[in-house]
C-alpha cells in the first residue's frame, strides 16, 4: 500500500486534519497559516484525492491504517465530515495515538435509519454515485452547494470551496465512488462510548449535510466532549466562520 502524501508546516502540539469527501488538504487553505502559529500541521490527502495516489483497496479501515501509519504519537486528530468518521475510527483503533478529536460536521451515521432520524435519504447518496459516471461535474457542483446551503455569505463561501477544489487535480473517480459507499455504510452509533479521548463538536446549525442534532447525540454520547454550534452557517465552518474556527482550536 502507497504512502498517503503529507504537507507538515508549523509549530508546536500535532494536529492532523482529515478532509471531507472529494476535497483534499487543500480546503484549509485559509487558516492554515494561522493554525502553523499555535500547531505543527500535518495536512493529510485521503487516498486518491489530491496528491495521494488511489489504491485497488478501498475501504474505511484501509483509510484509518494509512493515516495510522503517519500519525505521530499523541496526535490532535480533526476530521472534517467523512474525514470526521476517519478521526472516530482512528480514536478506537489506535488511541495511544490520538490524545483529542476535533470533529468538524461530522455524523456517527450519514444515512437516515429506522432509528436514526438525522441522517440523509439514502436515495441521495445513490443517486450522487449513479450520476457521477454520467453527470461527473455537475454532481460534484451540486454537491458543493449543499455544502454551503443554510450558511451566510453562500457564494463567497463556495467560490472558496471550488477555488480549493481546483488547486490540484480532480479525484479519482474510484475514490469517489469507495467514498460514498463508506457513507452509505458506516455507522459508529454503538462505539462512541468507548472513546476516552477529549472530543470537541465544532457544527454549522444550519447543516443540511450532517443535521447539527447528530451533533448533539454525538455530544451526550461521547464521554468527554464539548459542542461549540456555528450560527448562520452550513457544512463548512471553517470557511464560513474561520476566526470562531480557529479561535475554538486554539482554546484546546
Amino acid at each position: 500500500m502507497k504512502r498517503l502524501y503529507v504537507e507538515i508546516v508549523g509549530k508546536g502540539p500535532d494536529l492532523v486534519m482529515l478532509h471531507g469527501w472529494a476535497m483534499h488538504s487543500g480546503i484549509w487553505g485559509s487558516i492554515r497559516d494561522q493554525l502553523a502559529r499555535h500547531f505543527r500541521l500535518h495536512l493529510v490527502d485521503l487516498p486518491g484525492h489530491g496528491q495521494s495516489p488511489m489504491w485497488e483497496s478501498y475501504s474505511l479501515e484501509a483509510i484509518v491504517n494509512s493515516v495510522a501509519e503517519i500519525l505521530p504519537a499523541e496526535s490532535i486528530v480533526c476530521g472534517w465530515s467523512l474525514g470526521g468518521q476517519v478521526a472516530l475510527k482512528l480514536a478506537l483503533s489506535v488511541p495511544t495515538q490520538v490524545s483529542q478529536l476535533v470533529l468538524v460536521a461530522t455524523t456517527p451515521c450519514f444515512v437516515k435509519r429506522e432509528d436514526w432520524q438525522w441522517g440523509m435519504d439514502q436515495s441521495t447518496l445513490l443517486l450522487f454515485m449513479e450520476n457521477l459516471e454520467h453527470h461527473y461535474t455537475q454532481t460534484l457542483n451540486r454537491f458543493f452547494t449543499l455544502q454551503v446551503n443554510g450558511g451566510c455569505d453562500m457564494t463567497h463561501v463556495l467560490a472558496q470551496i471550488r477555488d480549493h477544489f481546483f488547486q490540484y487535480k480532480q479525484p479519482d473517480g474510484h475514490a469517489l465512488r469507495a467514498g460514498l459507499q463508506i457513507l452509505l455504510t458506516t455507522d459508529l452509533r454503538g462505539k462512541l462510548a468507548d472513546i476516552s479521548q477529549p472530543a470537541l463538536l465544532l457544527h454549522g446549525e444550519n447543516d443540511v449535510i450532517t443535521h447539527v442534532d447528530a451533533a448533539k447525540w454525538m455530544h451526550q454520547q461521547l464521554p468527554h466532549a464539548k459542542l461549540v454550534g456555528f450560527p448562520h452557517c452550513g457544512h463548512a465552518p471553517f470557511l464560513s466562520h474561520p476566526n470562531q474556527f480557529i479561535t475554538s482550536l486554539y482554546d484546546l
